[in-house]
């Protein structure tokens, strides 16, 4: 491991609420070494992210003392430092101009990015580590349009000239959970697995509800009480159901730009049916645009030797 760090320029953290990936990265972007934990923000004993910190990269830096900058909600008010945010739009340099400098106990310079806000209405919308995956898949090659990250909280970014244009948050995924398992509606779902055939009736349902989603809701009571679907359907097709209604407007307005999936699994699967449903294209993002977007922002706010 120390002759992997000795030839590293920058380590960087990606800090969520449920889980801390650590990246030692090398001169051109790419990632050297990698450490995957469960000590998401939400999950640090005593909120001693200091301890954790330390733990972490202790035989990275003792190798070769390196920069080291911090993405996520590591720099919420629930995380080790508070940042402000950056209005849309911005890329990274306007990130690395605003990137919070702090001292960790034993002395080593951690530098946190700001989150993001956009506003909408009169409302404003924020995000925190979202900014620095995007501006590393931009860096990669995947160049401008439309970025979907799935999630609890789904966000929807324009990324236009390398820098984030504007964006959006959806709260599908946490929706999804409420309705699930707090609504009469969840009473009649029955378990299994995914059933594609419920999923497809509910993305074409979600896509055509518009203003009546509302409404369009309560079908997912009255489809299986007419034997239009199955209870074992009924889940897949909420899920279907919500997630066609946030491409409706999510795609609104986009043209032709093609659309970038940044996740793994069986959502962002879910997302990729849905797109081609709705007659729209998709490509999935590499593996380490968070690392990517780290070194990026770091070398354009000076740290890299």
């Amino acid at each position: 491991m120390n002759s992997v760090a000795s030839e590293a320029v920058l380590i960087g953290l990606d800090w969520g609420t449920s889980s801390l990936r650590a990246f030692l990265i090398g001169a051109v972007g790419d990632v050297l070494d990698e450490i995957s934990t469960s000590q998401g923000i939400m999950h640090v004993k005593g909120r001693d992210f200091d301890a954790v910190f330390h733990g972490l990269i202790q035989n990275w830096h003792s190798a070769a003392p390196l920069p080291v900058i911090a993405s996520g909600m590591i720099t919420s008010r629930n995380g080790w430092q508070e940042t402000p945010y950056v209005s849309v739009p911005a890329g990274k340099d306007a990130l690395a101009n605003a990137l919070v400098p702090f001292t960790t106990s034993k002395g080593i310079a951690v530098h946190f990015v700001t989150g993001m806000t956009a506003n909408h209405n009169g409302a404003p919308d924020v995000m925190r580590g979202e900014e620095t995956q995007i501006i590393g898949a931009a860096a990669m090659g995947l160049g401008d349009g439309l970025y979907v990250l799935p999630g609890t909280h789904s966000k929807w970014l324009v990324v236009k000239n390398g820098g984030i244009e504007d964006y959006k948050t959806y709260m599908t995924g946490e929706l999804f959970g409420a309705i699930k398992n707090h609504t009469i509606l969840g009473t009649f779902m029955e378990e299994g697995p995914f059933d594609k055939e419920g999923f497809v009736i509910g993305v074409n349902a979600g896509l055509s509800a518009g203003a009546d989603l509302l409404h369009t809701l309560f079908h997912v009571r009255t489809m299986p009480l007419f034997d239009k679907i199955t209870p074992e359907m009924t889940a897949d097709y909420l899920s279907g159901m919500l997630i066609g209604a946030e491409i409706a407007s999510g795609t609104a307005g986009g043209g032709d730009q093609p659309v970038t999936l940044v996740g793994r699994g069986d959502l962002t699967d879910r997302y990729e049916i849905a797109l081609s449903i709705a007659g729209r294209e998709s490509r999935r993002a590499p593996e380490n645009i968070c690392a990517r977007g780290h070194f990026e922002i770091a070398r354009s706010a000076g740290l890299l030797s």
